[in-house]
């Protein structure tokens, strides 16, 4: 029934920590590509608010997500703390954005809790469980789930056509 929350708490693992606002993320370090400083990207026309662009990184095309947009989170500003985090994830690579990286945090299983049940009115799809360090407490997303969006697919590359 809870196959995500399942796999999360029976395995543990380490997180890079990352906030938005004043909130606390983890994303599964094993999906982290780079940790680079926020560059200018390409708008793609009509791509959703949340998508700020693409990037050239070493001759791929890189989708870059704002995750406080994509999150609904308020309107963040961008500064010198600013980080897009470039993630590999299975077949493509995509960069968040995010206010600051913390640091890497492992997580054994006990430490890691099933993801809340909030009913119809909050879809927590995206979140594989809640990680909990002394009185620290890491949302720790599940990025394939979050960012396996259609448009997100329409501006990776083209690369992909119909057999």
């Amino acid at each position: 029934m809870n196959d995500i929350s399942t796999t999360a708490a029976g395995t543990g693992g380490e997180y890079l920590s990352f906030t938005l606002g004043n909130e606390h993320y983890g994303v599964d370090i094993l999906k982290v590509q780079e940790i680079r400083g926020y560059d200018a990207v390409t708008r793609v026309p009509d791509a959703p608010d949340y998508i700020k662009g693409v990037i050239n990184l070493r001759g791929t095309i890189v989708p870059v997500i704002d995750l406080r947009l994509k999150l609904r989170l308020e309107q963040a500003r961008y500064d010198a703390f600013t980080v897009m985090i470039v993630l590999n994830m299975e077949d493509r690579v995509v960069g968040i954005v995010v206010d600051s990286v913390s640091d890497v945090i492992p997580l054994s299983a006990e430490q890691i809790r099933p993801k809340p049940e909030f009913g119809a009115a909050v879809d927590t799809r995206f979140i594989s469980g809640i990680g909990t360090q002394d009185e620290r407490m890491l949302i720790l997303l599940d990025i394939e789930t979050l960012l396996d969006t259609a448009d997100l697919g329409q501006i990776t590359t083209g690369d992909e056509v119909a057999a």
